[in-house]
């Protein structure tokens, strides 16, 4: 662009000064000539890097998944081929499921039995109330032939001591009297005993026998509910559109489910461009501006983009955590760049870019667009260069 501005102003100059003779070609003239274009470009260059700043370093960047499978055990099957496009939802290993179905098949026989024996303590509950009922039934009655048998007593002891009855009738009506004295105390005991077992309940007010009954049969669920979890995730799907990359795993490999561990990498196709920039380039900048990217994959190939934010943060804003006070050395480190996050617009972004490619970037600001063109021109020139392979070998 500078050269293109120095021919257009060569050509004037000759234009006034030589073929015309418009103006006189004197000493005070030739500074003028040489110096306006020094000035006028050097002005020119300033206002774009800061309306129109421009970065040297720009990344693009994918998101990765380190796959860690959920369940240790042998691998039986890996469909997928390393490199090659996945969608979401698609098998990415399978773990060998044997030993979890041997568990989930001996845990639904334990819910089986324990749901029987909440089943037995929910009638022995109502059992229990029955025999109450009929205990209390009972003890009633015998509480009634008590009382009958006790005023026949009565009235036997009465004719006795007047002489119009036998003492033998007055004896057999005391032991019968006595007789049922005791089936109205074993009466008591049996209610008591019944009572006892139907009051022995938590807090909410379940029979202990059922509650702790519920309360396995609880457990049994919740571990069977794990069992069939990981019975599940014996088979990895991909959680997103992406490309395995550097795929190791084999079928008869060994995947252990530790953090540690991850069997593979997963390069989701959501991406996005960083550019770094100098601290007094960004005072302009603002989210939605334009911006543009070359990379050195694509030379002659400007990428559409968009600013989404300005990351104003750096490592050197952080003081470590920890017990020792920060150390003021004598050199002061060089102040850090900002990152500036841009979006690659349609029908740009549906071509994916390569993870970890660089570049150029410019950002086109909403002030001063003369300046603009300037910087694409720039671009543009930059990007046509990056045809050239600078290598002797």
């Amino acid at each position: 662009m500078e050269l293109i501005l120095l021919g257009i102003y060569s050509f004037i100059v000759w234009l006034l000064f030589f073929k015309f003779k418009l103006l006189p070609w004197t000493f005070v003239s030739q500074v003028i000539v040489v110096t306006l274009p020094i000035i006028g470009i050097v002005a020119l260059l300033l206002l774009a890097n800061v309306y129109a700043p421009s970065s040297a370093d720009v990344r693009v960047m994918n998101y990765v998944v380190q796959v860690v499978p959920r369940v240790s055990g042998r691998v039986i099957e890996v469909p997928v081929q390393p490199n090659s496009p996945v969608k979401k939802g698609d098998v990415l290993f399978r773990v060998d499921p044997a030993s979890v179905e041997l568990e989930v098949g001996g845990l639904k026989a334990k819910v089986k039995e324990l749901e029987a024996k909440v089943a037995g303590a929910r009638a022995i509950e109502r059992q229990l109330g029955l025999e109450r009922k009929t205990a209390q039934g009972r003890r009633a009655s015998v509480s009634a032939q008590l009382d009958l048998a006790r005023r026949r007593v009565g009235q036997h002891r009465v004719l006795a001591t007047s002489g119009a009855g036998n003492q033998f009738d007055l004896q057999e009506m005391e032991a019968e009297a006595r007789n049922l004295q005791g089936e109205l105390a074993a009466a008591n005991a049996t209610v008591g005993q019944v009572t006892q077992k139907l009051e022995a309940r938590t807090e909410d007010g379940t029979l202990v026998d059922l509650a702790q009954a519920e309360a396995g049969l609880d457990q049994a669920l919740a571990s069977l509910a794990e069992a069939e979890w990981r019975l599940q995730e014996t088979v990895t799907y991909a959680p997103s559109d992406g490309t395995v990359v550097n795929l190791q795993l084999r079928a008869g490999s060994y995947a252990a489910a530790l953090p540690i561990s991850p069997v593979m990498s997963f390069v989701e196709d959501e991406q996005y461009v960083i550019a770094f920039f100098n601290q007094n380039e960004l005072h302009q900048v603002r989210p939605g501006d334009e911006a543009e990217v070359t990379l050195l994959a694509f030379p002659n190939r400007i990428i559409k983009c968009s600013v989404v934010a300005v990351v104003w943060a750096t490592g050197q804003g952080q003081l470590p955590t920890s017990g020792v006070l920060p150390e003021t050395g004598a050199v002061t480190p060089p102040p850090g760049r900002y990152a500036v996050k841009l979006k690659v617009e349609e029908p740009e972004g549906a071509a994916l870019l390569p993870a970890g490619g660089r570049g150029h970037a410019a950002i086109y600001t909403q002030s001063f667009h003369p300046v603009h063109i300037l910087r694409k021109v720039i671009l543009r020139v930059g990007t046509k260069l990056d045809w050239l392979i600078l290598k002797l070998h």
